[in-house]
């Protein structure tokens, strides 16, 4: 047991990966807020610092420690003493014994089904009590959340979590448990909340968003597409999004919405992983190439500027030059206006990390560069293609030059233009010139 230090008063948290964990952050910080913390300004000492962990990228556990080390020598005061440490998210929830003993200064572990405890932990850390919480409780974490304030010009929203789908790379189904739906009139009502205070902007979050499924005020059955219908009925609400897609979950109803509701962004997040059947196989991805490809032509069917975003791993144990090649031509085919792209990394506890016929780094190097480059050059042609359209740009923040602001298309591209504008405006630009990552706008 340690010994007993004063209440933290201010906080930072810090997320790392995913827009849930974006999400996770801010809910995390709504409830120290509701325990009458405040947040530390950028770039003053903090009390408590929270550092909100993704386990899908490669080393993260070793990224955590880095960090914890860094936080103990940096932002140690002139008393001597280091902020009180509480690391939460999925390296919590994979590493939580393993992260006390290796890190006697980190005083709370928390996982993502558990964060609501987080203020109680940090009470008990207070008087000298290290806790580590990683079950998956029944009780709905959402419930025992604050309600939502004051909230930027867009906003996330999660209202699925887990995965059933145990594709053999990944940690989640581990680390975030089975998939569950958030009820239908929480999820309306904290949309609500949100819009009335300030978001323009929502984005769906889930691991498999578009398995989620509810029952709707009517007591109908419903899919991820009536979920948007309904918040689409709010006049104050001007955009819709959703992300991250399954392809075995891309419903009829929600491909129809996409030719439908005007507020459903012209934009899907569909990730494919890889290009060449046996390797899907080996991933238990449970699509083929031929099926994504058909799924992608129904999708544009109904929403013919639709821009399509995915994910994919290279060197997946066991791929062949040749089944690299394959990735290449889907690529080419499909045309994506932006995607992540990642060598391929062995989690502990998943299938493929047993798997024989590891590809050497140097192979996932180069492979990972010559996607890289076919990404980057759709990417830019995307960009280049769009020049002389106008457009509705949701104004973001403010720019680096003077009376310049940053917002984004429908289409999820980066725009910065420069006139008169607010932060939450809906402004019409003429797309005057593009970049890799961003385009030029004038405001009409």
């Amino acid at each position: 047991m340690s010994s007993a230090a004063p209440s933290p008063k201010t906080f930072r948290v810090k997320s790392f990966g995913c827009q849930m964990n974006v999400y996770d952050g801010e809910r995390m910080a709504e409830l120290l807020a509701a325990e009458g913390m405040s947040a530390a300004a950028e770039g003053d000492d903090a009390d408590l610092v929270v550092l909100n962990t993704c386990h899908i990228r490669e080393k993260a556990t070793e990224k955590v420690y880095s960090d914890i080390g860094r936080i103990n020598k940096d932002w140690r005061r002139e008393d001597g003493s280091a902020p009180m440490i509480a690391v939460a998210g999925c390296v919590a929830q994979a590493e939580g014994e393993e992260i006390m003993a290796r890190a006697p200064s980190v005083k709370v572990v928390v996982g993502p089904q558990s964060y609501h405890r987080l203020p109680a932990m940090v009470a008990d850390a207070a008087s000298g009590k290290r806790s580590t919480e990683t079950d998956m409780p029944a009780e709905a974490k959402f419930a025992a959340l604050p309600k939502r304030r004051k909230s930027a010009p867009t906003a996330f929203l999660t209202v699925q979590e887990g995965c059933d789908k145990f594709c053999t790379y990944c940690v989640v189904p581990y680390t975030r448990g089975a998939e569950i739906s958030r009820p239908f009139a929480d999820l309306v009502e904290e949309a609500k909340l949100l819009v009335a205070g300030g978001a323009r902007e929502i984005t769906l979050l889930g691991q498999n968003v578009n398995a989620w499924e509810g029952e709707d005020d009517k007591g109908h059955t419903v899919g991820l597409d009536g979920l948007a219908r309904a918040l689409a009925a709010d006049p104050d609400l001007q955009r819709i999004r959703y992300t991250t897609s399954h392809p075995n979950d891309m419903t009829d109803g929600l491909i129809a919405a996409h030719g439908e509701l005007e507020k459903l962004m012209p934009f899907l997040h569909l990730p494919v992983q890889a290009g060449n059947d046996r390797v899907l196989r080996a991933m238990n991805r449970s699509h083929t190439v031929d099926s994504y490809m058909a799924l992608l032509e129904r999708i544009r069917a109904a929403r013919p500027d639709i821009a399509l975003s995915g994910d994919f791993i290279v060197g997946f144990p066991g791929e062949t030059d040749a089944e690299f090649e394959d990735t290449l031509r889907l690529v080419d085919a499909v045309g994506y206006t932006q995607a992540f792209s990642f060598k391929y990394s062995p989690r502990p506890g998943t299938p493929a990390a047993t798997m024989p016929d590891h590809v050497p780094a140097s192979v996932m190097d180069e492979r990972l560069q010559r996607l890289q480059a076919a990404i980057n050059r759709d990417q830019l042609a995307f960009n280049k293609a769009s020049v002389g359209k106008t457009c509705d740009v949701l104004v973001e923040r403010r720019g680096k030059l003077p009376g310049q602001w940053l917002g984004k298309s429908p289409w999820l591209q980066s725009v910065h233009f420069i006139g008169k504008a607010e932060i939450g405006q809906m402004v019409t630009v003429e797309l005057v010139d593009a970049g890799p990552n961003s385009l030029a706008g004038l405001l009409v």
